[in-house]
């Protein structure tokens, strides 16, 4: 039988601890949704959130002389931080664009990202220490290692940056057209 100290100093620390986690795992990727422009998702998690929020604040404040549900609390906040992000980054939703700049040649990454399916807007121009090329891409997120890796297969000494999109025009039905093994529109 479960006594109301275990109950205080055991179980309910758990379940607050729990709660938290689930609680900013959700906001974590709400935010994510919010940024992402998925109006209709993001106040659905935001809904479920708060009020796995409320009742665990409810418990909090309820109990503010058991420190142990204090630490609970705050630890399910970290861990629910990480563990939103880490979702997020498997989920790998969304599309980014991502800007190559080499002083090399770049005909020969240039080709094998087209083969590879990735459509490619590139011109010369000139850095720091010369002539550069300087190549941009819209990629799924989920795609990003593929490309990173023929970046380093070809042009290991290239520098990248990868930015979020949020909206894309036109083009990524062409992408996905040829990744399918279709042609493009």
């Amino acid at each position: 039988m479960i006594t109301t100290e275990t109950f205080d100093l055991i179980i309910l620390p758990i379940l607050i601890f729990l709660a938290r986690i689930v609680d900013v795992t959700i906001g974590t990727f709400r935010i994510v949704m919010v940024s992402k422009g998925r109006k209709y998702i993001a106040p659905l998690l935001g809904f479920i959130e708060v009020i796995i929020w409320i009742v665990a604040i409810g418990k909090i404040m309820e109990n503010l002389d058991n420190w142990v549900n204090i630490v609970a609390y705050a630890g399910g906040f970290a861990t629910g931080n990480y563990i939103g992000l880490f979702i997020e980054e498997k989920v790998a939703m969304g599309v980014v664009k991502i800007q190559i700049i080499t002083a090399k040649a770049a005909a020969d990454l240039i080709a094998k990202l087209k083969s590879a399916g990735y459509g490619i807007t590139h011109h010369e121009a000139a850095g720091a220490n010369g002539s550069v090329s300087i190549m941009y891409s819209i990629v799924n997120r989920a795609d990003v290692p593929k490309v990173i890796e023929l970046i380093s297969t070809y042009n290991p000494n290239a520098f990248y940056s990868i930015e979020d999109v949020k909206f894309v025009n036109r083009g990524l039905d062409s992408i996905y057209s040829i990744k399918r093994g279709r042609k493009g529109k």
